[in-house]
């Protein structure tokens, strides 16, 4: 393949320190509108111009970070999880100007970005190299029905699945609660929506975490359009232990979904653990840990055992909702 025109000479991590004083946090769509930082981020999807001219796709993710400020990534193929080569991307900051308009640039890059009213032009100098349109992706089992033998954990209201529950006036279920019910074998399927926090960083930008057996997490955090951390702290992370294979995150305020086959550790009579525990784990459809055997328990879990153990939503004093919650034991 002839090479492209770079978006951008060096590549960098996110940077999850220097966030501004003080905190805005959204937790509706509705509210976050009104924001003109919440109306740039968002996924873009189009193509780009290589010397000889050809067109080649591109995704784009766009992450506000408050005040005016953003951070834009360029991927070659197309969007994580939908075309993106794996490899290839282009790291830009960016500015707001006014309340519809916002340029990105670096000072290594002849290309710029420039936003205006939903749409992203790429150019270099006068010459536009390449355009982006907004895309909202969905996940393909959002609003998945539980299937015949499932045992429902929350549709809406109280079942009595669930301790701690806490249920918003919409029908949605708050962070904190865990199930009565413990579980060895399993399915489930999960929906949850993370709040807008554009001036948090790193933990603080929506924390959750979804707990399979009570030893096991599954991060739940608003991780859109990063660069994972070595701390494997981030959303999708099995915690402190494994990367997410891609980063499946969409943007806050997006429903989103968890679909998780788990096979639990195996014990002999001594007590000595003789398999591990297994987790199979897509986030919005996409395939984040393939088979993956657990170590031992992670962060702050339970202790690794024979007996089965609850799944608890984990409460991190973050407005983090959930919705259509159910699980098949196997």
């Amino acid at each position: 393949m002839k090479k492209l025109i770079p978006f951008l000479t060096f590549i960098f991590a996110f940077n999850l320190a220097g966030a501004p004083k003080g905190q805005l946090t959204y937790e509706t769509p509705e509210a976050a509108a009104k924001d003109p930082d919440f109306v740039i981020q968002g996924e873009y999807t189009g193509e780009g111009v290589d010397g000889s001219g050809e067109n080649h796709p591109l995704g784009l993710q766009i992450v506000a970070l408050g005040e005016g400020t953003f951070q834009a990534t360029a991927f070659k193929g197309g969007l994580p999880g939908a075309g993106w080569d794996g490899q290839t991307k282009w790291v830009y900051t960016g500015k707001r100007k006014g309340k519809t308009k916002a340029t990105f640039a670096n000072d290594e890059s002849p290309i710029a970005l420039h936003y205006d009213d939903g749409k992203v032009i790429a150019a270099k100098g006068d010459q536009q190299v390449g355009s982006f349109t907004r895309t909202t992706r969905k996940s393909d089992t959002i609003g998945a029905k539980a299937p015949k033998g499932a045992k429902v954990l929350f549709a809406g209201k109280d079942n009595g699945s669930l301790d701690k529950l806490q249920v918003t006036k919409d029908g949605l279920m708050k962070e904190g609660a865990i199930t009565k019910d413990k579980f060895q074998s399993f399915k489930l399927h999960v929906e949850f929506r993370l709040p807008f926090k554009p001036t948090a960083r790193g933990q603080a930008r929506g924390n959750s975490g979804l707990y399979l057996q009570r030893r096991y997490e599954l991060q739940v955090l608003d991780s859109f359009g990063i660069e994972m951390t070595p701390a494997k702290n981030d959303c999708g992370c099995l915690y402190k232990q494994k990367f997410p294979d891609v980063n499946a995150c969409f943007p806050p305020l997006i429903w989103q979904t968890y679909d998780v086959e788990f096979t639990p550790a195996k014990f002999d009579a001594a007590g000595k653990k003789t398999a591990p525990a297994r987790i199979t784990a897509r986030l919005n459809g996409i395939v984040i840990h393939d088979d993956y055997a657990l170590k031992n328990k992670t962060g702050a879990g339970r202790p690794e055992g024979a007996e089965p153990g609850p799944i608890w939503f984990q409460n991190h004093s973050n407005p983090v909702r959930y919705r259509n919650v159910w699980i098949v034991e196997q």
